[in-house]
């Protein structure tokens, strides 16, 4: 099944450090995964851009979370919003089909008080999750994920 997925920025693909990028969690290699089976993802995150941005943290948070995909080789299908959705609607809220937030309730999590705020999403259990929704398709020689 393919999926027009919402993904949320601190504490889902890094650890909450903001307004820097914080460290890896283990995200790249599911995302990618997500992305090579067919997915779309959109960054929805709470990271501001823009001059105010600017002024109060000294850095464009949005385009720091954005220049980390493309470090990392995850193409963004959206920023903020699904880009064909202004055919159907004139909501703000982005639509997807899921969400990835390490503030939505059955996220799996990992709580760890030496790391950043010490919750974030647990990469390993969310991709056995993402199996079973069929969002990533395994193959035969990787039943038991890398």
């Amino acid at each position: 099944m393919l999926y027009t997925i919402l993904l949320d920025f601190d504490g889902t693909c890094v650890t909450h450090e903001f307004p820097k990028v914080g460290d890896d969690i283990g995200a790249v290699p599911v995302l990618k995964e997500l992305v090579e089976n067919g997915n779309r993802l959109i960054l929805f995150t709470m990271r501001g851009s823009g001059e105010l941005s600017l002024k109060k943290f000294g850095t464009d948070g949005l385009q720091d979370a954005v220049n980390w995909f493309a470090t990392n080789g995850i193409p963004l299908y959206g920023i903020q919003t699904n880009p064909t959705q202004h055919t159907w609607t004139n909501s703000p809220k982005p639509h997807g089909d899921l969400i990835i937030d390490d503030t939505a309730i059955g996220i799996p999590l990992i709580y760890d008080p030496k790391i950043s705020k010490g919750v974030f999403v647990d990469w390993k259990k969310l991709r056995e999750m993402l199996i079973t929704y069929e969002a990533i398709k395994i193959k035969d020689n990787d039943k038991e994920g890398s």
